[in-house]
């Protein structure tokens, strides 16, 4: 390959013969291919990765990030040129063909942007956060002349649109122009706001982030909550204070040359070949299941069944779109509610930084919009979207911790990300749907500060039932002494503080589980007749627990958790079909989730209706006796005597009278009794 000098050579020439040589072979070389590529798509620019001009000629790609004005004006040339030789007929039809610079060697910190790198050529990494809408820019204005209709044009630079003057310069006499727009030449601009990713963003400190100006083809290329790696110039623009006054700071803008979407699906983890290797080899070993519940989180200790609920959390079900429209979720909402300090928090922050695309938050400073999605007002006076952490965790994980310390009205807004996965908002004149499709992976502390084991889950916990119905797997972490287990644990946790490192260490690292992970999430089990069969089995054995009056132990949206749980389990193991064995599994966790949660505690037995409504099926038929008491009272003296009730409810239902006035004050909570007089009860209805 012959190098050209770009001293003793126009760059433009330089370029050509880096399109027409580099990588070349009998079919033509890499950037020909990719010219004709264009032709065929339609398209308007020419992708050049950078690592190939620094190979090339050093001192032409040191050119380009110096003085990027100039140099991809000249690429763009080349290319152009070059489009002219390969299809003479497109190149006339395209115009001008914009060279895109990608994979710059050194990315440069969103922070670290100052004045040292005005003009420059820079790549920056980041999350959209927020876009405008596309809106066309005019380049060449075209004027008439009302008085001798002569047509000037007048080419176009800055914010503000120039006119040709006062004077016509056929007539010279003082005119009006009037603007021809079907004659005008436009190009789409769009603004977008890069934010600061949060694994980039030092103790401390608030995320920054910078707007980026999108021309021509690359408009809406990334949407709210992708994550981009952009190539772009560096610039400055003036601060106004009122009509005149300007200010001596500049602010600083980027003008994107390429945007590189590297979020778009959970694939953010790059997996080389020599990494997939190592994937399937692992995946092979019988125990592979045990080692990756042993390698998350290893400085926690125990909770090995809560760790398994996590881990199928992250592989996530396969999400389904039926012919009819409806999308059926794949995945998982897990809920760890549980006694402080028993390291709920710390397991939500791992996870967050495990999973291939994480987002953690914490219920006391957290909103309806700042969950969903805001709207906001723009300099120009329209309305904008903002992309909330449900959104912005979109095909990956929200960890949402001091979930019952949320304000009821702001903690409505996850009831439609956890069940249909998206945001609606019609707010400001904006009417949208957005994506949400994430897992929720929640935590809770209980109302008293610590679980009560004697009472239902609704009484334990301030959440709705709504939200509670929603979790696929709800775990309770509860803190019981144990001499056995806190001998254990406390030797873990000192051994942590001494050493800084795990007692046992984790069989896989996290960096190979987040690729693990990435790579599993490519597989859709399919589930295997003998799957369906033991997931039948188990539904239909928890619903004929006992005849038509009794207590629902399980609903049709457990099974469909179920479904996921096994899916989940298929993926850990890189299987393509859901065994009896992935099945059996997920019975296996749902029980233990049911057992602990779903647990009518006056009876003992599985009543799923304590997560679906709040109220086992024993405490429903109770007040409903209570109530026909209260009818049957009232029709004798009209109004009841709170003593006679409470006498007659412990003499007929035989419980204490505690707990009659309990029964009691239940109905005048739920308003189906009231007291008109002190002492005296009436039914609201009838």
């Amino acid at each position: 390959m012959t190098l050209v000098n770009p001293q003793t050579s126009r760059p433009e020439d330089v370029f050509q013969d880096f399109f027409r040589s580099y990588q070349a072979d009998q079919v033509g070389s890499k950037y020909r291919k990719r010219l004709a590529q264009v032709a065929v798509n339609n398209g308007i620019s020419l992708v050049i990765d950078f690592d190939d001009l620094i190979a090339f000629d050093p001192a032409l790609a040191r050119s380009v990030t110096e003085r990027p004005d100039d140099y991809v004006g000249y690429a763009s040339s080349a290319a152009t040129a070059q489009m002219r030789v390969e299809d003479p007929e497109y190149a006339e039809h395209a115009g001008r063909i914009f060279a895109r610079f990608r994979r710059l060697p050194e990315k440069r910190a969103l922070r670290k942007i100052g004045a040292e790198d005005m003009k420059k050529l820079a790549l920056v990494e980041g999350i959209v956060v927020r876009t405008t809408q596309v809106r066309p820019m005019i380049l060449k204005a075209v004027f008439r002349c009302r008085k001798c209709l002569e047509i000037v044009q007048e080419e176009q630079s800055g914010d503000l649109m120039r006119g040709p003057g006062p004077t016509c310069p056929s007539c010279k006499q003082k005119t009006a122009w009037e603007l021809l727009e079907e004659q005008c030449k436009f190009k789409n601009t769009q603004e977008a706001r890069v934010q600061e990713r949060p694994e980039d963003l030092p103790p401390g400190q608030l995320p920054r982030y910078l707007d980026v100006r999108l021309e021509d083809d690359i408009v809406d290329s990334a949407r709210p909550g992708d994550r981009v790696a952009v190539t772009s110039i560096v610039r400055a623009e003036k601060q106004y204070v009122g009509e005149k006054g300007r200010l001596r700071t500049f602010n600083l803008y980027l003008e994107a040359n390429f945007v590189d979407v590297v979020g778009k699906e959970t694939e953010v983890v790059e997996i080389t070949r020599e990494d997939e290797k190592k994937i399937l080899e692992a995946s092979k070993d019988p125990f592979v299941h045990r080692k990756l519940i042993m390698s998350l989180a290893p400085s926690i200790y125990g909770y090995g069944e809560i760790k398994e609920g996590i881990l199928y959390l992250l592989f996530g079900g396969v999400s389904k779109h039926l012919p009819d429209g409806v999308s059926i979720r794949g995945d998982l909402n897990t809920l760890l509610i549980g006694d402080p300090g028993t390291a709920k928090s710390q397991l939500l922050q791992y996870v967050s930084r495990i999973a291939p695309r994480g987002l953690y938050t914490s219920g006391r400073g957290t909103t309806a919009a700042g969950l969903t999605a805001a709207v906001l007002r723009e300099k120009t006076g329209g309305m904008v979207l903002e992309a909330g952490a449900l959104v912005l965790a979109d095909k990956g994980i929200a960890c949402i911790d001091e979930l019952d310390k949320m304000r009821p009205d702001d903690r409505v807004a996850i009831h439609e990300a956890l069940e249909q996965q998206t945001v609606s908002v019609a707010k400001g004149g904006i009417v949208a749907t957005l994506n949400a499709r994430a897992a929720v992976l929640a935590a809770a502390n209980p109302a008293l500060g610590r679980y009560e084991p004697h009472k239902n889950i609704n009484e334990n916990i301030n959440l709705p039932v709504t939200i509670l119905s929603r979790f696929d797997l709800i775990f309770l972490v509860k803190d019981v002494p144990e001499p056995e287990n806190d001998s254990r644990m406390s030797e873990h946790i000192l051994s942590l503080h001494k050493t800084k490192h795990t007692p046992e260490e984790a069989p896989f690292p996290p960096d190979f589980l987040r690729k693990y992970i990435s790579y599993a999430k490519r597989i859709a089990p399919v589930l295997t007749p003998e799957a369906v069969k033991e997931l039948q089995d188990f539904y239909l054995k928890m619903r004929n627990t006992t005849g038509k009056e009794a207590a629902v132990a399980i609903t049709p949206r457990q099974l469909e958790g179920l479904v996921r749980i096994s899916e989940a389990r298929a993926r850990a193991f890189l299987r393509e079909e859901v065994t009896v064995e992935d099945a059996k599994s997920a019975v296996k966790i749902m029980s233990y989730a049911l057992y602990d949660v779903g647990v009518d505690v006056k009876t003992g037995k599985i009543d799923i209706d304590t997560i679906m409504t709040g109220k086992p099926a024993t405490v429903r038929d109770s007040l409903g006796r209570v109530m026909a008491i209260v009818a049957e009272l009232e029709r004798e003296t009209g109004t009841v005597e709170e003593k006679i009730l409470t006498a007659a409810i412990v003499e007929r239902e035989k419980v204490t009278d505690g707990e009659a006035r309990r029964f009691v004050g239940q109905l005048i909570k739920e308003g189906m009794i009231y007291s008109p007089k002190e002492g005296k009860l009436k039914r609201t209805s009838g």
